[in-house]
């Protein structure tokens, strides 16, 4: 197949190279052009992919959709409000476009932008990732490390009927399973960074303010755990209210990296002993916060206010942060016009689409 994909930092690139191995035809575009500033006709990739790949430098958004089959968006969550309107406007009506991850229901944000733009009821679906299919760094503008190759992805659709296809779409490109779920509320409570990133930023604040170096893997201690999990069971409640479920910490980092399913902090010194010191952030600059925060913890709390359920810790932890980070953190533009007491036909449907 010939894929384009919408991003260029890391993830972007090393989802470019996982599909370049397996033979399609890939090209790669940058929102603002410095992703792909000094690539030509290929990238370096090291660790778990290595070699020198073939991939074509889209120009902009109609170049890199012009002769593409599928396509798939793989940006922080913090660039959805200003880059999905630009793709909305460009995208054509028959091409399927994956979301990697599908953070705080940023396909049907999308959806409802195609639709106000007087889209095609029959146009192709978009696919709602769990998560992205790989994890990697870019430690040069010409090179890309490859951490990890996911070995599953969950995947849902708007309209949800589309997961099944959407999801073979996917496993052609990338090769995880791509376990179908029932709508993209699930995707985008799928992920877990989130909570493992917020915490880890919370309980390591001190380094990430000194610029230290520090293993994350290896700061998972039990106390930070402990935290993650009160986390995931509030995650979980409010997943069940929707009538969905959320993966599991442990399963998350299981698929991610491979290490036996077991106690959260046993999993943890497991990828810090078979892959050596994984850093964490070492600036308050960080993703950790400005994405997970924004699009993760502070979207649950969203989420839960429409359904009434009260979430106590994740509420700690995301107050915590706004205090050490001196700033609000839960402002998310893709959730303006949204109602979450009403999303569930909206899930299942999406906006000005046929059935």
């Amino acid at each position: 197949m010939r894929l384009c994909v919408l991003g260029a930092g890391s993830v972007g690139p090393a989802a470019a190279v996982l599909a370049a191995s397996r033979g399609h035809d890939v090209s790669l575009w940058s929102p603002s052009g410095a992703g792909t500033a000094g690539l030509v006709d290929s990238i370096e990739a090291e660790g778990a992919l290595e070699g020198r790949f073939p991939l074509r430098v889209a120009q902009g958004l109609g170049d890199a959709f012009s002769d593409a089959d599928v396509a798939l968006l793989a940006v922080p969550a913090y660039a959805f409000p200003a880059l999905l309107p630009r793709i909305a406007a460009a995208l054509p009506a028959r091409l399927p476009l994956l979301i990697a991850p599908a953070a705080a229901l940023s396909p049907l944000a999308l959806d409802a932008m195609l639709a106000a733009r007087g889209a095609p009821a029959g146009r192709a679906a978009i696919g709602a990732m769990g998560t992205t299919p790989v994890t990697a760094r870019r430690p040069s503008p010409g090179r890309v490390r490859v951490a990890a190759i996911r070995a599953a992805v969950d995947m849902a659709a708007v309209p949800a009927a589309s997961a099944g296809e959407m999801g073979a779409l996917a496993t052609a490109l990338f090769g995880h399973a791509s376990p179908p779920v029932p709508h993209a509320l699930q995707a985008g409570l799928a992920n877990a960074n989130p909570i493992i990133h917020a915490v880890l930023a919370l309980t390591n604040v001190t380094r990430i303010e000194r610029g230290e170096a520090w293993p994350q893997y290896a700061l998972m201690t039990p106390a930070a755990c402990r935290m993650m999990e009160a986390l995931a069971v509030e995650r979980e409640t409010l997943a069940a209210a929707f009538g969905v479920a959320a993966l599991g910490l442990e399963e998350s980092l299981h698929r991610a990296n491979g290490v036996p399913l077991g106690p959260l902090a046993e999993m943890a010194a497991a990828i810090a002993a078979s892959r050596g010191s994984v850093l964490g952030p070492a600036s308050m600059e960080t993703r950790y916060v400005t994405e997970d925060v924004p699009y993760g913890l502070a979207f649950y709390l969203w989420l839960a206010r429409g359904q009434a359920i009260t979430m106590p810790a994740t509420e700690a932890v995301v107050t915590a942060l706004e205090v050490l980070w001196g700033s609000g953190l839960r402002d998310n533009p893709l959730l303006e016009g949204l109602d979450p007491a009403t999303l569930q036909g909206a899930l299942i449907r999406g906006y000005g689409r046929e059935g």
